[in-house]
């Protein structure tokens, strides 16, 4: 099973970043290439479109707004991964009010393609998306 864990510090309160980021449907708030998120069956499904037309489904397995993370599966992609499991969660740090640090981490089996290149492919994904996280953070 591959995994990959990033995480970055962001110039906000915890909350702040958690007010962003924590609803299941909020991603194209915060991440330039998903365009849309459709939430359905009650908002546990979330289906996304990518900037190149592309969908991905994926399914909330678990949702704790007190400690600020949720956890989601890949339910549908064109990503050759099979068993993906992610995490996003805010965390504080201390004597930092103002700053959070996000995680998103997630581990898969691999589909086609080798381990290496597929844990490169999400972490190039995770990195931009904290990236611009942190550049809507810093426009706000």
């Amino acid at each position: 099973m591959a995994s990959i864990s990033l995480s970055r510090t962001v110039s906000a309160a915890p909350d702040v970043v958690w007010n962003l980021i924590g609803g299941f449907g909020s991603l194209p708030d915060w991440l330039p290439f998903i365009t849309a998120s459709t939430l359905e069956r009650g908002g546990r499904v979330r289906r996304l479109t990518t900037a190149d037309g592309g969908v991905v489904t994926e399914e909330l397995t678990s949702f704790d707004a007190a400690r600020r993370s949720y956890s989601y599966t890949i339910v549908d992609s064109p990503f050759p991964v099979s068993a993906y499991d992610s995490t996003i969660r805010v965390h504080s740090i201390p004597s930092r009010p103002d700053e959070a640090e996000v995680q998103w981490s997630g581990r898969f089996f691999p589909g086609t393609g080798t381990e290496a290149e597929l844990e490169t492919l999400f972490a190039g994904i995770y990195r931009d998306g904290l990236e611009a996280l942190s550049g809507t953070i810093d426009r706000r």
